[in-house]
């Protein structure tokens, strides 16, 4: 398969991974590229949650298969705005160490979109699992969830970080514990989907830890 990837350094190294055998992949690291989009089999927008007015260049394009990083932002949101819709939409959990797994996450905006799903997933060698098209898809929800929770133990002071990573690792067998986890996602990633997951649901286990936005803060502030 021809295929377009946008996404930053990092992401190559995991895509590469992921989709390693038979495919001719173009990877371009923002939007400043000059191409008839018709010319690939699909295209993978790791970026598209954090600039969603980019869509337009890919939503009137008949018939291509657009798999966008959809934990920040849902389907139904991202083509709310848009006055035409001819691409074939998918949401993809493309967060750092969730994409090189056996299982690609995917969501669908409407069933002309999952009628194709199977098959496209053949060509690119991956089993896939449906969710739902909603924030935070399944997968972040969950993790990102024990890590706010693991902040919220570290403010209270009731173990250190490197006893919560122990921990969580011994009892739960995660490859990782929470903060290392963190460390290796991206704290804004973390930040800003666990944002999100609240103002969707205003659900209070997706309320941000004050010490993980103090960090976050930290972070984004140099």
């Amino acid at each position: 398969m021809k295929i377009l990837v946008i996404c930053s350094e990092q992401n190559i190294e995991e895509f590469k991974l992921k989709f390693n055998t038979g495919h001719e992949c173009r990877f371009e690291t923002d939007y400043d590229f000059e191409e008839d989009l018709s010319t690939f089999d699909c295209v993978f927008d790791f970026f598209i949650g954090d600039s969603p007015e980019q869509f337009e260049i890919f939503s009137v394009y008949e018939g291509l298969n657009l798999f966008v990083n959809a934990p920040k932002i849902s389907l139904a949101e991202l083509a709310y705005y848009q006055e035409e819709l001819n691409c074939n939409l998918y949401g993809f959990n493309g967060l750092p160490t969730f994409l090189n797994r056996d299982i690609l996450e995917v969501s669908t905006l409407n069933d002309k979109a999952q009628s194709g799903l199977a098959d496209l997933c053949k060509k690119l060698n991956t089993d896939f699992e449906m969710v739902v098209d909603r924030v935070g898809m399944v997968t972040p929800r969950i993790i990102f969830m024990i890590i706010n929770e693991a902040f919220y133990t570290l403010q209270e002071g009731t173990a250190s970080k490197e006893a919560i990573d122990t921990g969580m690792k011994l009892g739960t067998n995660y490859p990782f514990g929470p903060f290392e986890w963190c460390k290796k996602i991206g704290i804004n990633n973390v930040y800003e989907v666990l944002e999100a997951l609240y103002d969707d649901t205003k659900e209070e286990r997706y309320k941000i830890c004050p010490l993980l936005k103090k960090e976050y803060l930290s972070q984004v502030s140099h």
